[in-house]
């Protein structure tokens, strides 16, 4: 018989966690986002871009944006299927049409879509219920996954309701929009570091946020930090992001952001090996039982080793020969 992977052991009767990119870059002009994408395939899938039809678009040239937008996730370019995009809230009159461009002409090719500002989990729900329009009558097959940005008081307020959701597959923490929402009760120290992570009101959001996400099968993306120059400080934020609040994922908004995230959200290398090493034991074992290093491991653990391998190999980490020949 076979030895059998992971993915058919471990999740049977479960739902599987996404394995997503650590960053979501998010680009608004077209120059940037031709720019992204070059960098994307130099440094391969280890980000996602998200072009911005929410704030890149100029006042009364929504659809000219989104088509431009749809024109580029179809394009050459688009080397590894992972270019996005982020429609127009709901309030928006503009966010149908959003998705009857994207998805009539680009359907095909987008790994998500985003949608800001909701107010409730019934706003986001009005607008998975129309993407679902969308795709059947632009003849799209599967359900394009949504990635949802918390960024108001009501978000916040049903994070679990909405993070429930059917093809809910992120969360996202919209921290500027956080903030200016409190009408200067947060004071703005709170929008960068340390403040951000120490504030109380926006270290309860950021909790609040992770945990219905992780809880709900679902990826919590922290925010952008908005340090541009110092890799350093880029890199302590998200991993503070990843280490003390349990986020995945973290956004950028220019290309020196990207390498010190993904770099900050590996994992440890000996923690991958060790991975790799009590995964190769499992699967020689069937799956049953083994002991690895004096510890007892069994599915529990080894579900977490195989999430680990995963987002190991999402962020561009190293893994050894014999794991990627049996598990990738």
């Amino acid at each position: 018989m076979p030895a059998r992977p992971p993915s058919a052991v471990l999740f049977a009767g479960e739902k599987p966690f996404p394995i997503l990119p650590a960053v979501d870059h998010y680009a608004g002009a077209e120059k940037l986002m031709k720019k992204a994408m070059q960098l994307q395939r130099e440094l391969g899938p280890i980000f996602d871009i998200t072009c911005d039809c929410e704030d890149g678009a100029r006042a009364g040239a929504e659809r000219e944006h989104a088509e431009m937008c749809a024109e580029l996730i179809m394009g050459a370019d688009n080397a590894f299927g992972r270019v996005a995009a982020r429609i127009h809230d709901v309030t928006h009159a503009h966010w149908r049409a959003d998705l009857e461009i994207l998805v009539g002409r680009a359907g095909s090719r987008l790994p998500f879509v985003t949608l800001p500002k909701p107010q409730s989990a019934a706003d986001v729900a009005t607008q998975i219920a129309a993407l679902r329009e969308v795709e059947r009558a632009a003849g799209i097959a599967r359900e394009i996954p949504v990635h949802v940005l918390i960024e108001t008081h009501g978000a916040l307020r049903e994070v679990w309701q909405i993070a429930a959701l059917p093809g809910v597959e992120s969360l996202d923490f919209g921290l500027m929009d956080f903030v200016s929402g409190h009408h200067g009760a947060i004071p703005g120290s709170a929008m960068k570091s340390p403040g951000q992570f120490d504030h109380p009101l926006v270290a309860r959001a950021k909790c609040e946020i992770a945990a219905a996400a992780l809880a709900n099968g679902v990826v919590p993306s922290h925010n952008v930090t908005t340090e541009l120059a110092d890799l350093d400080l880029i890199r302590a934020d998200a991993r503070r992001a990843r280490q003390e609040f349990g986020y995945l994922r973290m956004w950028s908004i220019h290309p020196n952001q990207i390498v010190p995230i993904v770099e900050a959200m590996r994992p440890d290398f000996s923690e991958v090996q060790a991975a790799a090493e009590i995964l190769t034991a499992a699967q020689d074992a069937d799956w049953g039982p083994i002991r690895h290093d004096g510890k007892l491991h069994d599915r529990a653990s080894y579900r977490y080793y195989w999430e680990l391998l995963q987002r190991a190999r999402a962020t561009g980490a190293a893994l050894p020969d014999d794991a990627l020949r049996r598990f990738f």
